[in-house]
Parts: C-alpha cells; sequence; structure tokens
C-alpha cells in the first residue's frame, strides 16, 4: 500500500477546493483512517495512477461517505471527530462491505444441530465463567431458530472457538488491545463457523473491560451466516457498546436476519424428553398467564417467560419472552392462534399485537376498543379460537364476548356469564387455548378439559399436566 504516498497527496490538497481533513489532522491520523477504509470498506490505492491525484482524493471521499452513512454518522465526507471517533472504537473484524464475488449473502448450515469447542481459556474469567458466556450467547441464536447447539470437548466442532493474540494463523491478525477484538467465518468447511477472539482484550462478564457474551453473540451470528447491520439496536452493529446483560435481547433486525436464514423455532424436530424435569414448570401451585398454541406447538407464558411443548412429547424449554419478541411486552394477559392464516393475537392491559408467522406486524399495538369492546374493559384475562365456528371467546371476569373473525366484529348480545353457558368453568379464568375439539380451560393450578361440542368438562388436570411432572 502506497500509504506515504497518499498522505503526501492529501497534505497537498488540504488547502485544496475540497479540504476533506482538518489541517491539525496528523498524519498517523490520516495513516489509520486509509487502514480503517481499506479494511472495512474496500478502499484501495495501489493500482490507482500517482498522478491521478483527484481521482484517489473522489475515491477517499466516496469511501468515507459509506463509512458514515453505515455507521449513522452526518455524511460529510470528511474525516471529522465523530468520524474518527467511530473508527477508534473497539469493533468485530468482519467489513461491512463484502466481495460479493466470493461471499455469498445466502451462506448457512444445511444442517440444525451445530457442534461447537473451545479450544482454550483465558486469565481474565474463570473457566467456567467463559463456558458460561458461549453457550447463552448460543442460546440467542436457539431461541428463535430451529437450530440446537452441542458443546464437543474433542476433535473437529462446526465452530472452533480460540482465544489469540496477534498473527494467528488465519491471515488476519488481530492489532493488540483495543481495535478489534474478534472476528469470525461464515458457514463452510474446514475455518468457515470459526470465531477467534482477541486475547489481548480484558475479557470480562460485566461492563468493565470487554464482555465476552455480547461479543460472543455478535460473533456466532457472523458463524451462522449474518453479515453487519447498519442498525445500531441491533447486536449485529459492528462497533462494541455495553449492555445490560440481563435485559439483552436481539432486536428485531437481528431476527429477521437469522429467521431468513433458518426460520423461526416451529421448524425445529422435536427431541425426547430430557432425564430430569424443570422444577419451577412441576411446582404443584403453578399458574399461567396466558397459553396458545403455535402450529404444533402449545407455549405457556408466566411473567416474563414462556416454557412450550411440542405434540404429546412433555419435553420442555423455558425462555424469556423478549429473547422471541423483543418488541412485546414482558407480561402477556392473554393469546390466540388462528392458524390457518399463522397468525397470534397476543393482549396487555387495553393493547393488542399481531405475531403472523412468528414475526410481529408492524403498526400495533392497538387499542382492545377497536374490535368492539366497551371503554371499561380494560384488559382481556383470556382469549380463545374455535377453528369450526370462526369465532374468537374473549374472557373478562366473570363475563365473555363473542368476535366473528370473518366479519371482523363482535357478535350481537354480549357479554354473557361464563358460569351460565360454560357449564362448570369460572367464574373467573386465567387462560384457555383450544385443541381437537377441546378447549382447556385454566384456573389457578387447575386445567380443565371442555368437550365443545357437547358443551361440559370432560377431565380435571393439573395446570402442568403436559410437562411431565
Amino acid at each position: 500500500m502506497e500509504f506515504v504516498l497518499l498522505i503526501l497527496l492529501l497534505q497537498a490538497t488540504v488547502s485544496g477546493s475540497f479540504p476533506l481533513f482538518n489541517k491539525s489532522l496528523e498524519e498517523n491520523e490520516l495513516l489509520f483512517a486509509e487502514q480503517y477504509l481499506e479494511r472495512f470498506y474496500d478502499f484501495y490505492v495501489e493500482n490507482t495512477p500517482k498522478t491521478k491525484m483527484n481521482v484517489i482524493e473522489n475515491v477517499l471521499e466516496s469511501k468515507i461517505q459509506e463509512m458514515q452513512q453505515f455507521m449513522g454518522l452526518k455524511v460529510t465526507g470528511k474525516l471529522d471527530p465523530s468520524t474518527l471517533d467511530v473508527m477508534h472504537t473497539r469493533r468485530c473484524g468482519i467489513p461491512d462491505v463484502h466481495h460479493y464475488r466470493t461471499t455469498s449473502r445466502n451462506q448457512a448450515w444445511k444442517k440444525h444441530d451445530i457442534t461447537y469447542r473451545i479450544q482454550n481459556y483465558i486469565l481474565s474469567l474463570s473457566h467456567e465463567d467463559v463456558n458460561y458466556a458461549i453457550q447463552k450467547a448460543f442460546q440467542v441464536w436457539s431461541d428463535v431458530t430451529p437450530l440446537t447447539f452441542r458443546k464437543i470437548h474433542s476433535g473437529e466442532a462446526d465452530i472452533m472457538i480460540y482465544f489469540a493474540s496477534r498473527a494467528h494463523g488465519d491471515f488476519y491478525p488481530f492489532d493488540g488491545r483495543g481495535g478489534v477484538i474478534a472476528h469470525a467465518f461464515f458457514p463452510s468447511d474446514g475455518i468457515g463457523g470459526d470465531a477467534h477472539f482477541d486475547n489481548d482484550e480484558i475479557w470480562t462478564k460485566t461492563s468493565k473491560g470487554t464482555n465476552l457474551f455480547l461479543v460472543a453473540v455478535h460473533e456466532f451470528g457472523h458463524s451462522l451466516g449474518l453479515f453487519h447491520s447498519n442498525d445500531p439496536r441491533s447486536i449485529m452493529f459492528p462497533t462494541y457498546k455495553y449492555v445490560d446483560t440481563n435485559k439483552f435481547h436481539l432486536s428485531d433486525d437481528d431476527i429477521r436476519g437469522i429467521q431468513s436464514l433458518y426460520g423461526g423455532p416451529e421448524m425445529r424436530q422435536p427431541t425426547p424428553p430430557p432425564d430430569s424435569t424443570d422444577p419451577i414448570v412441576c411446582d404443584p401451585n403453578l399458574s399461567f398467564d396466558a397459553v396458545t398454541t403455535i402450529d404444533k406447538r402449545t407455549l405457556y407464558f408466566k411473567d416474563r417467560f414462556f416454557w412450550w411443548t411440542f405434540g404429546k412429547s412433555s419435553r420442555s424449554s423455558v425462555h424469556l419472552i423478549s429473547s422471541l419478541w423483543p418488541t412485546l411486552p414482558t407480561v402477556i394477559h392473554a393469546a390466540y392462534e388462528i392458524r390457518t392464516r399463522s397468525e397470534v393475537f397476543i393482549f396487555k392491559d387495553d393493547k393488542y399485537w399481531l405475531i403472523k408467522k412468528l414475526r410481529p406486524e408492524p403498526n400495533y399495538p392497538k387499542s382492545i376498543h377497536t374490535l368492539g369492546f366497551p371503554m371499561y374493559v380494560k384488559q382481556i384475562d383470556a382469549a380463545v379460537f374455535n377453528p369450526i365456528t370462526a369465532k374468537t371467546y374473549f374472557f373478562v371476569d366473570n363475563q365473555y364476548w363473542r368476535y366473528d373473525e370473518r366479519r371482523q366484529k363482535m357478535d350481537y348480545g354480549y357479554p354473557k356469564w361464563i358460569v351460565k353457558n360454560f357449564p362448570g368453568i369460572g367464574p373467573k379464568i386465567d387462560a384457555v387455548f383450544y385443541s381437537k375439539n377441546f378447549y382447556y380451560f385454566f384456573q389457578g393450578s387447575d386445567q380443565l378439559e371442555y368437550d365443545v361440542l357437547h358443551n361440559r368438562v370432560t377431565r380435571r388436570l393439573e395446570s402442568n399436566s403436559g410437562f411431565g411432572c
């Protein structure tokens, strides 16, 4: 690279018609900026004739603008202080623009069971802390996809995880503390999928130093086939920024990106029940806030969490609601599915959201009063759709309303009393879902199987009876 030539050319034009740089900008900053743009924005000058100073100037201005636009900065084409500040921010080593002749946007693993192996450890964190951070980072992606991640302790894994300093054998050397903190390779054979972390960083599990969990989530996004995002809220944004790991969740952009490659978690194949059951879900006094089906799964909501079961399997897995739908409220009061439309409606207080094919629809939430509820109704306790009649039943305190999904209108003559029209149910219920001509009503720790055709309770079960407790 003809760095010295470029710097001389740039200095010669500082007072010209297009001042790319501040006069006080030091030579090493110019050199640093050129190297940054070369590495992350495909800027090259070595093939440009030395006599064509204006060409170099125009190309450089264009690359600065490209970088500023991607990073959400004011697009000036100049190396102003805010642009240099971002260039000096810790970041991932993957370029923000790509050579499309060598990199496919459709790179993804052809299987759903991915193995990983941690090849070495670091001094700043215990083995247990590293293992936990890596496992939780993979879980972030498995929560919203059909992928599963399995740790192995020997041999070649799909994703090899390595802590290294400076040159480490892959032609992409690290640069010491700060600067590039990690990089990963897109899915393919050999080194494909591998993730490397700079051993010169101070890796931590807190806001100090560089948080291993957050960086691992980002790098594993690359390992699964994701490119950088220009959305600052995305974990796939190129630069490092600490966020509270207890409140962390993927952005909509992250979820859309990874599900475009692998689909949603509903595509995951069922697995055999584990040897032991979740002690929380097996609490005999457990009650649920809402229950709904989603395709062949049943989701059970409680506070900030949800469990799912698949078909007749008692296998269950607990997740944060925000890990699947980060834009939804953390506590859900009611939910129901219209399977033929791939739609799920979620309710909290006097608002509701529409989830279509597992993705939140725009222009929501909306007020429940747009459905026809009177203004005194402030919350829906439970809701269920009957596919035979195309009617949705909304339960509020000791009454219920019936909504016609075809006419998109509340039926006349409601509300009615729950105990009068659903013998054996009520007076108030917590949750309900429909399956194969039965409603399943939840009242505290009880679950009542209700025959829709014969209008009667057929079985009394525990609320957690589907979990193999």
